[in-house]
């Protein structure tokens, strides 16, 4: 997520292999639609009494976006996780992350720290999770040393025990994350960046218990492009392909929820070998379903990500054509969660399982959405009820 209002999409990627796109086929990996829904011992995170389907929003806590600032007490009840946008550090690799509210130069109408603090305890006896998000797309955090592992783990902890909140949300992008050329294997990585930032979050789980809350946001390009390309490889590719998935299948238990943003985003593969593009449900429902489905990572069949339970995953999306490039109207948001969760009102995409428990949706952002007559939100409560 940025500060600007639109981003460029990412360039497409290059086509699989034929030899691995017939290794796929024979394989039988994909089930068909109806298969079962997340594999033995993917169990759900203890989401801290999170609503059965939950909506995450960003707020722009630390900046206005040009969609105006919103005090966190008046952010309606229909957000079940606000994601306090963002946390940024001092430089790329200082690990050290600071975060304060907006100037009121730039928010004329922010509310003090006192009472800020105060509405975040609000929100929690709500039933509410308020988050630090870390990142965004100007906030490059590269932990490529153990200091700056450890000065992320104490900083982190200081903004969460500072305004009380429940925990954390990884939104790294841009050169945040990449993978060195000899770094294939996303079950064991090597790179620092990638080691460091898995143990920085697995010190901060341990310290706060299983109630904290850890959420990831990041891009298609880090994630489902791992299908067609897996860091540098032999063909020079882009070392952030695919970056992110051994972050999250390393605290795939510890993870309360993982949203993808699926906006700003090139043509990316999805498990059928055809190319999805913004725009539609179809983007969507792929996108989620190679999450929820599991697939083989670089084309091999022999080193598979496995499935996310559902309960641990959401849609995201952007709020309002403001917000970010693959907005989607409501009625297109209805009908990927429809495919998705009951198998009906499908497109050209049919996804491999019917996953009634995906846990919902996030969108960037809050503000956007006040802006465009909370439209999002009010969609999101419909249709869950």
């Amino acid at each position: 997520m940025d500060r600007s209002r639109f981003r460029s999409p990412l360039r497409r990627p290059r086509l699989l292999t034929a030899a691995a796109a017939l290794a796929l086929a024979a394989s039988g990996l994909l089930a068909a639609p109806g298969a079962a829904d997340p594999r033995p011992g993917d169990s759900p995170a203890r989401a801290g009494a999170l609503p059965a389907h939950a909506l995450v929003g960003y707020l722009h806590t630390s900046f206005a976006n040009g969609s105006g600032y919103t005090r966190l007490a008046d952010t309606p009840a229909s957000w079940d996780v606000i994601d306090l946008a963002f946390g940024e550090p001092t430089s790329a690799t200082s690990g050290d992350i600071r975060f304060g509210l907006c100037p009121k130069t730039e928010c004329p109408n922010v509310e003090t720290k006192d009472e800020f603090k105060a509405a975040v305890k609000a929100k929690q006896a709500q039933g509410k999770k308020v988050l630090i998000s870390i990142g965004g797309q100007n906030g490059q955090v590269r932990l490529a040393t153990a200091q700056a592992r450890d000065r992320f783990v104490s900083s982190v902890s200081a903004i969460i025990d500072e305004y009380g909140l429940d925990g954390l949300d990884i939104d790294f992008e841009g050169h945040s994350l990449s993978l060195n050329a000899n770094d294939t294997d996303f079950k064991n990585p090597t790179t620092p960046v990638i080691v460091n930032l898995i143990s920085a979050v697995k010190s901060l789980k341990a310290k706060y218990g299983p109630g904290f809350t850890l959420t990831m946001a990041p891009e298609t390009f880090f994630v489902q492009l791992g299908y067609q390309h897996y860091g540098p490889g032999q063909w020079g590719a882009d070392p952030r392909a695919g970056a992110y998935l051994p972050v999250i299948h390393a605290l795939r238990d510890d993870l309360t929820l993982l949203h993808v943003q699926d906006y700003n985003s090139g043509p990316i593969m999805g498990l059928d070998n055809q190319y999805h593009q913004m725009g539609g449900a179809d983007f969507h429902i792929a996108m989620t379903d190679m999450l929820l489905a599991g697939f083989p990572v670089k084309g091999n069949t022999a080193n598979v990500f496995p499935p996310l339970p559902p309960e641990k995953v959401a849609i995201g999306m952007p709020a309002s054509v403001n917000a970010g490039n693959g907005h989607v109207s409501t009625a297109e948001v209805n009908k990927a969660l429809d495919c998705l969760t009951k198998n009906t009102n499908c497109g050209t995409y049919r996804p491999h399982g019917k996953w009634p428990a995906l846990k919902g949706l996030m969108t960037w952002s809050i503000n956007w959405d006040r802006f465009n007559n909370w439209e999002f939100s009010k969609n999101f409560d419909s249709y869950f009820g």
